[in-house]
């Protein structure tokens, strides 16, 4: 980007004696290596070769920001991605365990179709089980939920009024959007996040009250464009078509 094309940086107004602070969700890039299995929390690398999505997201992130990403290498590196396209680098992003994406225990490296061929048809529509069914040695979509929403409490009080921008999983963001919509983790289940989207989520504060505002989910800057329909991969029970 040059020094004389600004960044588009969607903001809302903000009423007075109310403190903002602005998140910014990124999914990861696409996983490509997975063999059409689950992956949940194994720690698989990510496509970051399309440089034109990586260029629209790099334009939509804002500058001056906070930045933190999962302890998975796949949100590293599309973190990479995003600052090799132009966007300025930042002193730090820490890597917050928090924001793992579910762990999928025994579930890990099952054939994806086949899992869900195996499941009752009515927990197929939103996620791998109900909320509260653990996987064999691994996690409940509640227990993904209850960590992410620990680890945004924290940064809400530790950088509030700021923007937080999060490179994470299709889980996390979708736990974050429960809790945005009141703390109803199924409902945020409903919402598709594709690959390298961006979802904004505003938690405002003011004399002890707070409350969440969605400014937009799944925002794909680089739509427009049909060639990329790569970014669109499940975060969730969806199978990806060969």
């Amino acid at each position: 980007m040059s020094n004389t094309e600004k960044p588009f940086v969607a903001q809302h107004s903000v009423p007075q004696g109310v403190t903002a602070t602005r998140w910014w969700w990124v999914r990861h890039a696409p996983v490509n290596g997975d063999g059409g299995n689950i992956y949940g929390q194994k720690d698989m690398d990510c496509d970051c070769s399309d440089r034109v999505v990586f260029n629209a997201v790099s334009k939509i992130l804002p500058r001056n920001a906070v930045w933190f990403a999962s302890k998975l290498k796949r949100t590293h590196q599309t973190a990479d991605a995003i600052w090799a396209a132009g966007f300025p680098k930042p002193d730090a992003m820490p890597h917050e365990a928090d924001f793992n994406e579910q762990h999928l225990g025994d579930w890990q490296g099952m054939n994806r179709a086949a899992f869900f061929a195996s499941r009752p048809i009515g927990v197929g529509s939103y996620w791998f089980a109900p909320i509260d069914e653990r996987s064999p040695n691994g996690e409940s979509f509640m227990d993904l939920y209850n960590r992410t929403r620990r680890g945004i409490d924290r940064i809400n009080r530790e950088y509030a009024g700021r923007d937080v921008v999060v490179v994470a999983h299709g889980g996390t963001i979708k736990s974050a959007i429960g809790l945005a919509l009141n703390d109803q983790p199924d409902r945020g289940l409903a919402f598709t996040i594709d690959n390298c989207s961006i979802t904004r989520l505003d938690h405002l504060g003011s004399d002890g009250h707070s409350g969440w505002r969605i400014p937009m989910v799944n925002q794909q800057p680089w739509i427009a464009d049909a060639a990329h329909a790569a970014m669109h991969q499940p975060a969730g029970p969806e199978v990806k078509l060969a």
